[in-house]
């Protein structure tokens, strides 16, 4: 029954949490956007959808119906186990968390698959849309490795639809375009990914792109060496995108957005 509500759920979520950090974004903003909001906004918000419809298209089954069937087949670690259902769902919170950052980690370091990634890096601001704006072949990538992520960790039905709604509330909350006092940022980014940590990795400049590549926890990126504190022109004088991409319209539009892999 759950697995067959996931989408109901997570759709709930991710509106409760836009609606939030759009409301955040107006009433604290960190940075003064430099391009049309209505012209990302609609082609962003657009690309969502389109994803959410081909996702389902390609893959009938959810994470949770995923994590049902290696349940029922005793396939996975987890599932060789008997643990208490909390240490399992932390357990698996954690461990597809670092999936999760090696995945994007890849999407930097293998030039294929940073042609599908630059589509997220070549937003020319950074706001709550901006965590939900990517081709959809690296969403159906995404979707596919964390299928084959829950099969072998035998990830329990809760702890995906967790981790699932928890990916996309804090993808939107740390590309969110809000200000936070340092002190409190100071302290939350020892546990979690902050807007503030997340934006250096939108920055034009190579090496504060290449860092921050956390999502949820801000643990792995002191791990693996590859975390920034901050942007060297500072968050209000940092430029956001891609060096190569600037044009608003090559950059906003949606037929540009979905065609930018293939282009030179």
């Amino acid at each position: 029954m759950l697995a067959e509500q996931e989408a109901l759920i997570r759709a709930g979520c991710f509106l409760g949490i836009l609606l939030l950090m759009a409301s955040w974004e107006v009433y604290a903003p960190r940075r003064k956007l430099a391009i049309s909001k209505w012209l990302r906004w609609r082609n962003n918000l657009s690309l969502t959808v389109l994803n959410t419809i081909l996702i389902r298209l390609v893959f009938p089954v959810a994470g949770t119906g995923v994590a049902a069937y290696a349940a029922d087949n005793q396939w996975g670690l987890f599932n060789q186990f008997e643990l208490p259902l909390w240490l399992m769902v932390g357990l698996s919170l954690v461990l597809l968390d670092l999936v999760i950052y090696g995945q994007h980690l890849m999407m930097h370091i293998y030039a294929p698959l940073w042609r599908l990634h630059r589509v997220h890096h070549a937003d020319l601001d950074i706001d709550v849309t901006t965590g939900a704006r990517f081709h959809p072949l690296e969403m159906l990538l995404s979707m596919l490795i964390k299928f084959i992520a829950i099969i072998l960790l035998g990830v329990s039905v809760w702890g995906v639809l967790l981790f699932e709604i928890i990916l996309n509330a804090m993808a939107m909350f740390n590309h969110s375009n809000i200000r936070l006092p340092g002190s409190i940022d100071r302290y939350l980014r020892i546990l979690i990914v902050t807007p503030d940590m997340h934006r250096v990795h939108h920055s034009t400049l190579q090496h504060e792109m290449h860092r921050n590549f956390g999502f949820n926890l801000a643990i792995w990126d002191r791990v693996f060496g590859t975390y920034r504190a901050q942007p060297q022109a500072g968050h209000v004088g940092m430029t956001i995108g891609l060096a190569e991409w600037r044009d608003p319209g090559s950059c906003s539009r949606l037929a540009n957005i979905l065609m930018m892999p293939f282009r030179w």
